[in-house]
């Protein structure tokens, strides 16, 4: 019996010593895996493990995060699609084939170009979504970028900030804009004719800082990381497809309109080409949620590859990190709403109706947008409005959609974008997204809040 106790004890002891050295093992590869992990997938990993560890402690009522899940799942359902819908469009060539044609609109004048792209990504923004602008027109400006021979950064800056600063006018071009005409119960037309002002105002501050920071001449930078840190690692047919060989460098205001882009494979480009009009037709004219539109075209074209290219269907075109990220963010400020944020917000806003009660507004919007991220906060800030401050909702406005440039979770939109020059390989620095998208958020929220106070 002694024996078989004796046996029994050094098994144990085995067993102990086998699992605590496995654990010292493992420990390190977790470690190192982490450490390989880009900074955003960190972050994304440790909202939604702060979110969960909300939950499990009681911090944020079981209720309440149920009904923030149920909330956002069309939102996520529309993230996975949108984004395996854009991934295989470029693999398709359609984005390069707009580029080329934009390029040589440009007629090889710098400045052309630049108000083209300008028009362009504020037409998209305003007419369809800025979630959709970030997502479809962030590869078109990136292949347009090796196409004219500079580097990617200017065009994708004039992206995501048009994809947010132009996002005031119609209920349709940001989801905040949606929750705001209902609350002051204005129309399309009614919404667009008391914001005319502030858009046009933040448009204006929006050209002159890309002109500024990216554009003019010995700023737009060429097809190698230069002082500013832009590079010009930009697909010509897909992420890691471009060839610094192909791009053209021209110091002064012009550049080499490129020859007519025809893709590798028709059927491809066509059945994408389709995918894309169809979901944006969809958006425009019919009454169907995002999701649903996003998820038919996305199975149009994964059904177009599966037949002509299957080889290219991977789980790598899931966007993981913003599937982990969105729920975490949600999670987290739905627990900072329950222990205090409404009444922080209520107290930051105030009920001065009044001129410096609109740029207050607007600036705890902004202020905290790029803190946590405007749609939580727009919907926590609005609830802290009082009813009958139309004016100061719209500031609020104002501040969740204009001001949300400086940090890459400020808002969906700008998440999307970073996603989207992440998967092409384009290396934005996060210091001078920062730097610059301050002076931006600064001065197009002060414009536009003062056009909306003059013109009440």
């Amino acid at each position: 019996m002694k024996r078989e106790a004796d046996t029994g004890r050094f098994q144990a002891f085995d067993g102990a010593l086998v699992t605590a050295t496995h654990k010292r093992a493992t420990l390190p590869i977790v470690r190192a895996l982490l450490l390989r992990l880009h900074v955003l997938d960190r972050v994304a990993i440790g909202l939604l493990a702060t979110g969960l560890l909300c939950v499990a402690t009681g911090l944020l009522p079981t209720g309440s995060a149920s009904d923030a899940m149920t909330r956002i799942a069309p939102l996520l359902a529309f993230l996975g699609t949108v984004i395996v819908l854009a991934e295989l469009t470029s693999r398709a060539g359609v984005f390069d084939v707009v580029a080329a044609r934009v390029a040589r609109a440009g007629k090889g004048s710098y400045p052309l170009l630049f108000l083209l792209c300008v028009l362009f990504a504020s037409v998209t923004t305003v007419a369809l979504n800025l979630d959709t602008t970030a997502v479809l027109l962030t590869p078109v400006m990136l292949a347009l970028a090796s196409r004219v021979g500079i580097a990617p950064v200017p065009l994708a800056m004039t992206t995501v900030w048009l994809a947010n600063t132009a996002s005031l006018l119609l209920p349709v071009s940001n989801l905040t804009n949606l929750l705001a005409a209902n609350r002051v119960a204005l129309s399309p037309l009614g919404l667009a004719g008391r914001m005319w002002a502030p858009q046009l105002a933040a448009l204006v501050v929006t050209m002159a800082c890309l002109w500024l920071f990216f554009w003019r001449r010995g700023r737009r930078g060429g097809p190698v990381v230069d002082d500013y840190g832009l590079m010009a690692a930009v697909p010509v047919s897909g992420p890691g497809a471009a060839r610094a060989a192909d791009v053209r460098v021209d110091a002064a205001d012009r550049y080499v309109p490129p020859a007519v882009h025809r893709p590798a494979d028709r059927v491809l480009f066509r059945a994408c080409a389709l995918a894309c009009a169809g979901f944006l037709l969809a958006i425009l004219v019919a009454d169907v949620p995002l999701w649903m539109a996003s998820a038919t075209a996305a199975l149009v074209a994964v059904t177009a590859f599966g037949v002509r290219q299957r080889s290219a269907l991977r789980l790598s075109l899931v966007p993981w990190r913003l599937l982990v990220m969105v729920p975490g963010m949600f999670l987290v400020v739905e627990t900072f709403d329950a222990h205090g944020l409404h009444h922080l917000l209520a107290s930051a806003v105030g009920t001065d109706g009044g001129t410096r009660g609109l740029f207050r507004a607007a600036a705890v919007g902004g202020g905290l947008s790029n803190a946590l991220n405007n749609l939580p906060v727009y919907l926590a800030g609005e609830a802290a409005v009082p009813v009958g401050n139309h004016d100061q909702l719209l500031a609020l406005l104002v501040g969740t959609n204009a001001g949300p440039v400086i940090t890459p979770w400020a808002s969906l939109a700008t998440l999307l974008w970073y996603e989207r020059c992440h998967a092409y390989g384009v290396r934005v620095p996060v210091g001078r997204l920062m730097g610059t998208g301050a002076v931006l958020a600064a001065c197009a929220v002060v414009a536009a809040v003062a056009a909306l106070a003059v013109t009440r």
